[in-house]
């Protein structure tokens, strides 16, 4: 990947504690993205002072759960940005500390970078109704900031969309990450949303390659039995400038791969 494109990363660290214990900041100031944007991060803001304010050059922007030890986004960056803004629903979901977006505004653009947890349903019928609640929120967001504003949002969003999307998908069917309901919010947020899956934009027909999540039970990740989970949501303008991709898989710092995704503009 060249340098002179602006290189944005996102990842899913299961513990920024964690991740830091198995390279990842070694990873980040060899790899030196321009940003990267981090989920469950599982810190408060206690955990994160004097050690994750900062790492490898990039400055942290954060959004932390209320409950410890829990869920929690983040922006690095190495640029300043004109605004932050932590969280988008004022309640539920803000608690959760599910969203941080970073502006980038001029007298002539309005642009955004954004990282976003979604909930996973996978522990029972509670939290996908929660997660349901969750997308219910987030579509008319998006397509609210959609008319103010160009973004790109980065992150967990749970939901592997088509069946190219995940190895075994007969068998996931009636598992969430793959239900028709998400699957179909996917759709709708990519078809009348006008929003680009900006991995699928330049990788149209890749199967085994896409994965980014492997379940820690038996050996998934050995088999490459994955799940794409962790995406690249842009508005057409800035997909429009995206040249190359990269999902990482030489170094494991959680059950996720980071996701790389380089745009030919300049913040």
């Amino acid at each position: 990947m060249g340098k002179s494109l602006f290189k944005l990363t996102s990842l899913n660290l299961n513990g920024i504690r964690s991740a830091s214990t198995k390279g990842l900041e070694a990873w980040l100031a060899k790899h030196q993205p321009d940003c990267i944007c981090v989920q469950e991060i599982k810190a408060q803001p206690s955990d994160l002072s004097g050690r994750f304010e900062a790492m490898a050059g990039l400055q942290g922007h954060f959004h932390c759960a209320e409950k410890k030890g829990y869920s929690g986004v983040g922006v690095y960056t190495r640029h300043e940005p004109s605004d932050v803004v932590l969280g988008f629903d004022g309640g539920e979901f803000d608690a959760e500390g599910r969203y941080a977006e970073l502006r980038f505004d001029t007298p002539t653009r309005k642009l955004s970078l954004i990282s976003a947890y979604f909930p996973s349903g996978s522990s029972g019928p509670e939290r996908q109704d929660a997660k349901y609640r969750f997308l219910a929120l987030m579509h008319p967001h998006l397509m609210a900031l959609k008319g103010e504003r160009e973004f790109i949002l980065c992150g967990d969003i749970n939901i592997a969309h088509q069946q190219a999307d995940l190895k075994n998908w007969r068998s996931n069917q009636k598992n969430s990450g793959f239900l028709p309901e998400e699957r179909a919010w996917m759709t709708q947020l990519l078809t009348d949303g006008g929003l680009v899956d900006v991995y699928r934009r330049l990788q149209p027909d890749t199967t085994d390659a896409c994965y980014t999540w492997w379940s820690n039970r038996g050996q998934a990740y050995a088999n490459n039995v994955g799940w794409r989970l962790d995406y690249h949501l842009a508005t057409p303008a800035l997909a429009a400038y995206a040249h190359t991709e990269a999902i990482y898989k030489t170094e494991k710092f959680s059950d996720h791969a980071p996701i790389t995704i380089e745009y030919d503009f300049r913040l």
